[in-house]
This record gives C-alpha cells, sequence and structure tokens, in this order.
C-alpha cells in the first residue's frame, strides 16, 4: 500500500436517501465548476444550476460597454462574476476590473473563481463594498473612474437557492433576507415591528394592488420562516385565483427584501454618484428586475442627459430574447438601461 497512513482517505459524506433532499447535502450545488456535465444538463432543461448564477444579456452587454484593453472596469454587483468573467479578456492586456460585492459568503468564493481561471491582481480585484460606496471603493483601490460599468441589480440564484438566507419562498428556511447577514436585522424583526401603514407604503413600491389588505394582516406578526410567511400571505387572499395569489407572494418578499437591504437608498446614492465616477466617453449598463428600479433608473439617466453628464441615453429597454428566457427563465423581468457619458 502506498501513500501516507496518517492521512487516511476520507471518502464524501453520504446524504440521506437515493437523492439529497436538504440544500446543505447538495454538494455538488457548492461547487458547481467540479461538476460541468451536470451543470450542462441542467442548462439543457431550461433550469438554472442551484448555487449558481447564470449572467443575463451578456452579448448586449459587451456590446453596450465595449470594453478594451488598458481599460478600467466596475462590476458593481459582482455576485458569481459571470459577467466579470466575460468582461476580463476584453481588458487585457493591461486593463483591469474592480468588482464589488457587500455579501461576505459568496464574495471570497468568486474571488477564489476568478484567480482559478488566471486573473491575478493586476487584473482584477474584489473588494466588499456595497455600490451605494462606489466612489470610496475607486479611491481606496487607486483608480481615477471607470471606462465601463455594470450594476446586476437585485438577488443573486445563490442567495436565491440556499435556504439558510431566507429568500425563497419555496423551502423552509429563516426568514432572514440580509445579503449582508452580519450587517441590519432579518427579515421577521422589520416584520414584527413594522406598522401597516408602513408596510402598504413598502408593498406600493413594488405595484402590489392588494397592499393594504395585506399590509393589515402581515404588519406586526411574529413569522420565524419563508415557508410560514407565504402560507401567511396565501390565507390573507382566501378566494383569490392562485395565478394571482402567487405573485402577491413573490411581491411581498421582495417588498421586504428591499427593505430589509436598504436596496432602494443604496440604488439612489449609486446613481448620484455615476456621472463622477466614470470617464469621458464612459459606459455605464444598469439591469433591474422590478419596476420599482427601473424607474430611478430610467429617471436618473434621463436628468442626467439634460443636464449634460451623459451624451446618450438608451430610448428604450433592451429585454431577453425568448431564446434566452426559455433557456434561463430567471431572466423574464430583466431590463437594461445603458447610458454613456
Amino acid at each position: 500500500m502506498t501513500g501516507d497512513a496518517s492521512s487516511p482517505h476520507r471518502r464524501r459524506p453520504r446524504y440521506t436517501g437515493r437523492y439529497p433532499r436538504r440544500f446543505d447535502e447538495k454538494y455538488k450545488e457548492h461547487a458547481p465548476e467540479k461538476y460541468p456535465d451536470t451543470v450542462a444538463k441542467v442548462l439543457a432543461s431550461g433550469k438554472t444550476p442551484a448555487g449558481a448564477h447564470v449572467p443575463i444579456l451578456v452579448a448586449e452587454i459587451l456590446e453596450i460597454l465595449d470594453p478594451r484593453p488598458g481599460e478600467t472596469a466596475v462590476d458593481c454587483t459582482l455576485g458569481y462574476g459571470g459577467h466579470a468573467r466575460a468582461l476580463l479578456p476584453r481588458l487585457q492586456p493591461g486593463g483591469t476590473l474592480l468588482g464589488l460585492d457587500v455579501d461576505p459568503l459568496e464574495l471570497p468564493k468568486t474571488e477564489a473563481r476568478m484567480r482559478g481561471l488566471g486573473f491575478g491582481p493586476a487584473a482584477f480585484r474584489a473588494r466588499r463594498s456595497n455600490f451605494a460606496g462606489l466612489s470610496k471603493a475607486l479611491a481606496a483601490e487607486g483608480l481615477a473612474g471607470a471606462d465601463c460599468l455594470l450594476a446586476d441589480l437585485g438577488v443573486s440564484s445563490m442567495q436565491l437557492d440556499s435556504p439558510g438566507r431566507g429568500f425563497s419562498i419555496k423551502a423552509p428556511g429563516p426568514l432572514d433576507m440580509r445579503m449582508n447577514p452580519n450587517r441590519g436585522q432579518p427579515a421577521s424583526t422589520l416584520l414584527r415591528q413594522i406598522s401597516a401603514h408602513d408596510l402598504a407604503a413598502l408593498l406600493d413600491e413594488v405595484d402590489e394592488p392588494r397592499a393594504h389588505r395585506l399590509a393589515d394582516a402581515l404588519a406586526g406578526t411574529a413569522i420565524e420562516q419563508t415557508t410560514t410567511l407565504a402560507n401567511a400571505i396565501r390565507a390573507a387572499l382566501p378566494g383569490t385565483p392562485d395565478e394571482e395569489r402567487e405573485p402577491s407572494v413573490r411581491r411581498v418578499f421582495l417588498a421586504l427584501r428591499i427593505a430589509v437591504n436598504e436596496e432602494f437608498t443604496a440604488l439612489d446614492m449609486l446613481l448620484r454618484q455615476l456621472p463622477a465616477c466614470v470617464k469621458a466617453g464612459g459606459r455605464v449598463a444598469i439591469l433591474t428586475f422590478h419596476s420599482g428600479e427601473d424607474r430611478r433608473v430610467k429617471k436618473a439617466f434621463q436628468a442626467g442627459q439634460r443636464e449634460g453628464a451623459y451624451t446618450a441615453i438608451a430610448d428604450e429597454v433592451v429585454r431577453p430574447s425568448p431564446e434566452e428566457c426559455r433557456a434561463n427563465p430567471r431572466a423574464l423581468a430583466t431590463k437594461l438601461r445603458w447610458a454613456r457619458r
């Protein structure tokens, strides 16, 4: 027998049953890059592999941002790194991409993934920061500004797929929803403390037609689990057809997630900073996933063009093709707007 007897081979932990039921047992979902065949099968079936994130509108973003060798790019929402991976080769030789992400759990994984692809510190830098701190992040990295900048708003698939993060309506988990679990209060605390008036206002922001009815039923309740909240929302809408009730469930979760992470405040701060953070001739692309985000981006770009901060902006939103939506259903709600300094 060869090998070090003091370090015996350790088998992968077994899960109960033929297929893993709990997310923490699904070892392939925690390291999808090690199982490309499995990932390919999932993608071919029109689904997003759990634990991974499929970047949206990649070709369109590359055309709009037009990254060139030697330029500086910023990915304000690094996530799994799909868009960054597409941008980085276009910036070489001599270019740099700064990736920002507020999630302390996913950022180290993505940085390690990029290093494994051969992108060293000169080409790729990762920084834990909300995009509201864009100008400070650029200054801290010694970068004068961005030639091209991307912000892919919302939540990443890795966060949605992990029940422990509390974003999903499909699996039981703690009602948390914080993108940075080390900061702020979970959604359960917010729901317990919020008034019906204030909750209705949050629901109005995401265009929930039954905002006041749901707010009266949910505000001040002590709910600790995601599935418990989903069932409480359904119970508050008796007689409502499923095709109307389930979108309301998703909108309540969306409204709470936005509030917990102060997403609109962060987006407004990003939009105010953008003209000063992008070089003359620089290009900006922002992906949004609901009307509250898109309205803010549209109005900020229009105001920037009137004031001379932008030389051109998108006249219409760019949407994923039917083919992309079939291959990646999470792309359905996506809107892309762009602006040029």
